[in-house]
């Protein structure tokens, strides 16, 4: 694969906000660490993101020391959240899967819930380890996930985005173009790559940590999102359904398991093992 190395890295404490780009990060079974951590749900216990709420875009969680999350939000004063006792649990579900969630305190579901202008309640994932398995059909045994779309990591190739983009340019929407990669809310950014080689990809390892590719990304209509305006188009579903949609789905990014703990930081190589 050449050069291949890490060209950034995406973690976002709470699930749908908007994340940060740390030079390094650790990784853990279940993902990068403070990774999708905190979610919100609405008052039947669903997952709220940007899928229902295109707002969240504009939402922001720095995470502090200890686990803790400081809120921040236009026309909003900031919130410390500290990560909550373990005492009690609320049902909850993601994308149908059940899960228990850990409530935050009533200042913070006032915060989300007065910003976003609906009720929703923050819980925070206490044992990553034991709450919430990968998805059966793509997973090993013990496998688990955050509060992540379905799978601990997201990698995606610059190439195949620079690829994309001058298809986008091509179309009928190329007034939306060129798409920034935070459209896609991937943890792992990796340059040097040819265009959608990472399609080919069953085993790799960024630095000393390695990892098993589970399957490839199904995009939704969150990446129509503008990340800074929340304002919806429709790129890149467009462009995707023309030239990547593989059994009915829309795909860019792969999925990642870590088989091996670490850190990773951005200029690490990126090795495909198999």
């Amino acid at each position: 694969m050449g050069n291949a190395e890490v060209e950034s890295l995406h973690v976002h404490p709470v699930k749908a906000f908007r994340g940060i780009s740390p030079r390094q990060a650790v990784v853990e079974p279940w993902g990068l660490a403070g990774d999708r951590r905190w979610t919100l749900i609405d008052h039947g216990g669903r997952v709220v993101t940007q899928r229902e709420q295109p707002r969240l875009a504009l939402a922001a969680a720095e995470p502090l020391a200890g686990g803790g999350i400081r809120l921040s939000a236009p026309g909003a004063d900031p919130l410390t959240v500290e990560v909550p006792e373990p005492t009690a649990t609320v049902p909850m579900s993601v994308f149908g899967t059940k899960v228990e969630g850990v409530p935050a305190d009533a200042a913070a579901d006032a915060w989300c819930s007065a910003w976003l202008g609906t009720e929703v309640h923050l819980v925070h994932m206490d044992d990553p380890a034991t709450r919430r398995p990968v998805d059966p059909a793509y997973a090993l045994p013990g496998e688990t996930v955050s509060f992540a779309d379905g799978y601990p990591l997201l990698i995606t190739a610059s190439a195949s985005l620079e690829d994309l983009n001058d298809r986008i340019a091509e179309g009928p929407n190329a007034h939306e173009g060129p798409l920034p990669m935070n459209r896609f809310r991937p943890n792992v950014v990796v340059a040097g790559t040819e265009p959608w080689a990472e399609d080919g990809w069953t085993r790799i390892a960024i630095g000393e940590v390695v990892f098993r590719v589970a399957k490839p990304s199904g995009r939704c209509v969150v990446t129509t999102t503008d990340q800074t305006t929340a304002v919806r188009g429709r790129e890149p579903l467009v462009t995707l359904a023309r030239h990547r949609r593989i059994a009915g789905k829309l795909l860019f990014g792969q999925n990642l398991v870590p088989l091996s703990p670490g850190t990773i930081a951005v200029g690490d190589p990126v090795r495909v093992l198999g």
